[in-house]
Order: C-alpha cells, then sequence, then structure tokens
C-alpha cells in the first residue's frame, strides 16, 4: 500500500481526456493505521475536488505473498469507503479485462497500456508514474464498459 494510483478521466461524444493524475504515497515505515488513515484523507480530498460520477477500481488478484495482499486488501476497503461516504457508485474491473479494454490483449505488459492510451486513445495527459498511469487505463476502461450502457439507456 505505499502508493495507489488516482486519475480522472472525461468522456465528452468519443473524445477522452485525462484531468487530473497521480499517485497518493504512504509511508512504508509508519503504522498500518496510519497508513489507512493518510489514504482516506487523500483520496476523499480528490474525490471532493473532482466529483466524479463513478469511481472505478481494478479488482484484487491474490498473489502468493499474503501480506502485500492484506495491504491491498485495507487500501480498496478504504477506496470503497471513501466513495460510500460520497455516494458515489464503484464499478470494478480485472486487469485482463482493463489490458483488453485499453490494447486488446490482455495479457500486455504496463508499458504496452500506456502506449495504447497515448497512441490508440489519443490521451496526451497520461502520467509516467506506473500507478497513475493504470489508475488511467481503469478509468478509461470503465468510460468504455458503461458506454453501451448509457445508449441503452437513452
Amino acid at each position: 500500500m505505499a502508493s495507489t494510483g488516482i486519475a480522472a478521466v472525461v468522456a465528452s461524444g468519443s473524445q477522452r481526456s485525462v484531468t487530473a493524475a497521480g499517485t497518493i504515497r504512504t509511508e512504508a515505515d509508519r503504522p498500518e493505521a496510519e497508513r489507512v488513515m493518510a489514504l482516506h484523507l487523500a483520496l476523499g480530498a480528490a474525490l471532493d475536488e473532482h466529483r466524479p460520477e463513478a469511481l472505478a477500481v481494478e479488482s484484487l488478484m491474490w498473489g502468493r505473498n499474503a501480506g502485500s495482499a492484506m495491504a491491498v486488501a485495507r487500501a480498496s476497503g478504504v477506496i470503497l469507503l471513501a466513495a460510500a461516504e460520497r455516494g458515489i457508485p464503484v464499478h470494478e474491473y480485472a486487469p485482463l479485462e482493463v489490458k483488453m479494454a485499453v490494447t486488446g490483449n490482455g495479457s500486455a505488459a504496463k508499458q504496452d497500456v500506456r502506449r495504447a492510451l497515448e497512441r490508440l486513445h489519443g490521451l496526451k495527459e497520461v502520467p509516467s508514474q506506473p500507478d497513475a498511469a493504470d489508475a488511467v487505463a481503469v478509468a478509461l476502461c470503465h468510460l468504455q464498459q458503461s458506454r453501451p450502457l448509457r445508449q441503452a439507456a437513452n
């Protein structure tokens, strides 16, 4: 949970643009409760500033390291809580789903995802920081996945 990427992506017709992207960092040597609180406060401030219609997050993938899985689970809980406090719906996407939506290849490498965001989707503001770029990819995935649902509702 040392860093969590965040991004705000806006759709206007078929155009997409990144209005904000960055990374929330917590100090690894701090007690877990302090780190979770720092994430909650920073994310809450970002949500209050950007007022998103929805929040998209990458679903948890359980690896072999139980310690890091617990830290990621705690961070995910904080993110869900911050959204719920503000009445913002949360949508979860598997990493494979995000890669497919952005690159067309579910096994794409991180650098391929970043390149696809810029070249295929025309996003000029993709950050170089990996966690922030990943957040842009998750947000774009949500915009692509939710577009058919919005069209069907109209």
